[in-house]
């Protein structure tokens, strides 16, 4: 097994680790870039629901899917596509009940979601695809690697877990993520077809976070895809030292921890998060 452990504090990880709860987050946020103009945007018909999404670049450089993390939509990540699209084909998407997209009777689940994704994949004409997931979007990602991972070529994971055990305690008294809920719900009332649904939507998907996922430890440890765990060190939402189990259990993984962020580096530290990753998808001796 191949692992790597980036971090400015990588000489001093254990230490760090055992003093994270005294240093307090970040909650300021990079500006954002204004979208740029999509290449294609639709409503696919996927599984039992409308699927939104939208394409940026040329379609003839490698593809590379966006997915969101829980409550939010494609367009968050504002501050990655115009990066990442001077190198990829980049194809967002809003997951089931989130954003723009439809939702069914259905209960919600990561292997529902992942279906989702592959479907809209072959909607697309994409065979295969990196993946850089944030939060459920990483979990889904997890998924594919797991269930079909001749759809993937690299799978990059921001603040995903493998089991419910690796979700903070004490996430709900976060007031950096509760703003973030509460941000959410706003988007939601603004770009849902159904804005009005929100409290339903919550609790269906409140039912998947309480049950899901639940990876087996020989499920992560058969994954074969290229993958990179990457997080901050001031998670409010993960614990770190899930994420160092992971890295132990995936083959051919490695793992960056972010210093001074937690779950919205992608925000609060643009230039590092997208550097970080790119270098890591275009790294050709990964």
């Amino acid at each position: 097994m191949k692992m790597r452990v980036w971090t400015k504090h990588a000489a001093l990880l254990a230490l760090v680790l055992l003093c994270m709860a005294l240093v307090g987050g970040v909650f300021a946020q990079d500006a954002a870039p204004e979208l740029p103009t999509p290449t294609e945007t639709g409503m696919a018909a996927v599984n039992d629901i409308e699927m939104y999404y939208a394409t940026y670049g040329d379609p003839a450089n490698p593809a590379l899917m966006l997915l969101h993390g829980g409550l939010g939509n494609a367009d968050y990540f504002v501050n990655q596509i115009p990066a990442f699209t001077e190198h990829f084909y980049v194809i967002t998407a809003d997951s089931r009940g989130h954003g723009r997209s439809t939702m069914s009777d259905q209960q919600i689940g990561y292997a529902l979601m992942a279906s989702d994704v592959l479907a809209l994949a072959d909607t697309l004409g994409v065979e295969q695809f990196a993946l850089v997931g944030w939060s459920d979007g990483g979990i889904i990602g997890l998924d594919i690697a797991i269930n079909h991972p001749e759809r993937l070529t690299k799978l990059v994971a921001y603040g995903a877990n493998y089991n419910p055990s690796g979700v903070r305690a004490d996430v709900g008294e976060s007031e950096r993520f509760n703003a973030y809920i509460e941000m959410a719900a706003g988007d939601y009332t603004l770009l849902s077809p159904n804005p009005d649904n929100f409290e339903t939507f919550l609790n269906n998907i409140s039912n998947m976070w309480a049950t899901e996922p639940n990876y087996t430890v020989e499920q992560m440890q058969g994954i074969t895809t290229p993958t990179l765990f990457i997080d901050g060190m001031q998670e409010e939402a993960i614990y770190v030292e899930h994420d160092l189990e992971m890295t132990q259990l995936v083959p051919n993984s490695d793992l960056y921890l972010m210093g001074g962020v937690g779950h919205f580096a992608m925000w609060e530290n643009t230039e590092e998060f997208n550097r970080v990753i790119l270098d890591w998808l275009l790294n050709e001796a990964q």
